[in-house]
């Protein structure tokens, strides 16, 4: 069975999904690329709590609890903020959690017949695009880039936080909202 769909083609439904940890610029890039191929969009959040998270060896930094200091509402709340800035309605979207780690239960996060959109940087993207191609599921790649190419990583973003660096310019407005709105401090978080 072929699961892969075609490119640019439009589902009603789409879902994407990430960390989110937290929402940075090349997240949004994402979010937007899927929304623009599918009329609601779900969303979803990945390791929505600890007990959601696991080891993957394609990625094993991101089971560990530093690379996961944001709960689940907060990013929720990013990811909102986030997207009506860029004009989308709620009526167009909403925030699931989305259990990667578990795939056979993201079906009770998302509607059947959905088309799930990817992006693959490393082997965890080729994994998750996997994952959801073994269920049967209808994906799309959006795009597969190297590393070199990815806009930022939530990891830099973090790393910055932590350090009372600068990281303002590498995430959406609604997440700096988010973050003061929440008085969000990711060292005290971790």
């Amino acid at each position: 069975m072929n699961t892969t769909i075609g490119s640019g083609e439009h589902c009603h439904f789409g879902v994407v999904h990430g960390r989110f940890q937290p929402l940075h610029l090349g997240h949004m890039e994402y979010l937007l690329a899927a929304k623009a191929l599918c009329s609601f969009l779900f969303v979803g959040i990945t390791n929505p709590d600890p007990l959601l998270t696991a080891f993957d060896s394609s990625n094993p930094h991101r089971s560990e609890l530093d690379s996961n200091p944001f709960t689940y509402f907060e990013r929720q709340r990013m990811i909102e903020e986030s997207m009506r800035d860029e004009g989308i309605s709620h009526s167009e979207f909403c925030v699931v959690p989305f259990p990667i780690n578990f795939p056979e239960r993201n079906k009770y996060y998302a509607p059947v017949g959905a088309c799930y959109f990817v992006t693959i940087y490393d082997d965890w993207g080729r994994t998750k695009t996997r994952l959801l191609q073994e269920l049967g599921l209808r994906v799309q790649v959006l795009w597969e880039r190297p590393m070199t190419d990815r806009l930022t990583s939530g990891s830099e973003v973090r790393s910055l936080m932590r350090r009372d660096g600068e990281w303002s310019h590498l995430v959406p407005p609604g997440v700096l909202r988010a973050v003061r709105d929440l008085d969000i401090d990711v060292r005290r978080s971790s």
